[in-house]
């Protein structure tokens, strides 16, 4: 597709792309350091995913009509660190033991327990090394923009938090979903406003929605998806006996949930935002890869 979505689309994934490689030569200093630390990382990060939550970011900061385009990215590749230091730690035997990740072995798969553990915690240290080192030059932004992100991923409501709902007897769904996956997707809209030179408040309403909708459609994939689509296990939801919005609500009232978050999301979009209508434009085709290939099809 060549319409204008489409190439800011393609425009931001090049953005993305550089912005990460620049934070993981930033965390390889001088060439320093265990070999096998540093091969784990760049194995964690390249090739990536969708990137929807640095794409998210970097759209939300275009819209805000972004002014410092290199704290943006940067913010932008931070998040995207977060995530996939996430999914480390996510695979581990004591969590998931999922042997696959993006199509290939997990990283403890490929470099061990122990390694896969330190690459994940790295870096989320990297991800604040290299945000800092962006904003030197505008700290009156970096500010709220390490809050923002901290809070993300720590307690009492970042991916920490959601990943230890996990832990305990019993958990609400929504509040589960809202720490796993909204709390990183509502870090990228607000950094990307922050970023911008916008306040950060207003945009929280927009990623936990989508976030919401993507873990939605995520429980779905679990229970309807294969490996090899997928690139990872699936059934694992209820193997491990994890909420699942999917088992919660069945097909159809997941599907009809993930529309209703989609709605919200794009109603919450504040009115002041200079670029509102391409926003809305670029967020629809984000979610039209949501659902999977089956019900996509359906819905045709």
């Amino acid at each position: 597709m060549n319409d204008p979505a489409s190439r800011i689309r393609r425009s931001l994934a090049v953005s993305i792309e550089r912005a990460l490689h620049c934070a993981l030569a930033e965390g390889r200093g001088d060439g320093g350091g265990p070999p096998g630390l540093q091969r784990a990382m760049e194995y964690a990060v390249f090739p990536g995913g969708a990137r929807l939550r640095p794409r998210l970011c970097l759209t939300v900061a275009c819209a805000c009509g972004d002014d410092n385009r290199g704290l943006a990215d940067a913010a932008a590749a931070s998040i995207e660190l977060l995530h996939c230091a996430s999914l480390v730690h996510d695979d581990l035997p004591c969590f998931d033991d999922a042997a696959l990740r993006r199509g290939k072995p997990s990283v403890h798969e490929a470099f061990g327990e122990r390694i896969a553990v330190l690459a994940g915690d790295a870096l989320i240290v990297l991800a604040f090394q290299s945000l800092a080192s962006a904003g030197a030059m505008a700290p009156h932004r970096l500010v709220p923009l390490m809050r923002i992100v901290g809070q993300s991923v720590g307690t009492p409501y970042g991916i920490c938090a959601g990943q230890a709902w996990e832990c305990e007897p019993s958990t609400d769904l929504s509040e589960y979903q809202r720490a796993k996956t909204g709390a990183l997707f509502a870090a990228a809209t607000m950094a990307g406003a922050a970023a911008a030179g916008f306040e950060p408040g207003p945009w929280r309403i927009l990623g936990e929605r989508l976030g919401e909708a993507y873990q939605v459609a995520d429980d779905l994939r679990d229970l309807l998806s294969s490996a090899a689509e997928l690139g990872k296990p699936v059934g694992r939801d209820a193997a491990l006996g994890r909420p699942n919005a999917a088992h919660q609500f069945g097909v159809e009232g997941a599907r009809r949930r993930l529309e209703r978050l989609l709605d919200e999301a794009i109603g919450s979009i504040p009115a002041s935002c200079p670029g509102a209508a391409g926003l809305r434009d670029l967020i629809l085709l984000e979610a039209s890869g949501f659902l999977p290939k089956e019900m996509a099809q359906q819905a045709a």
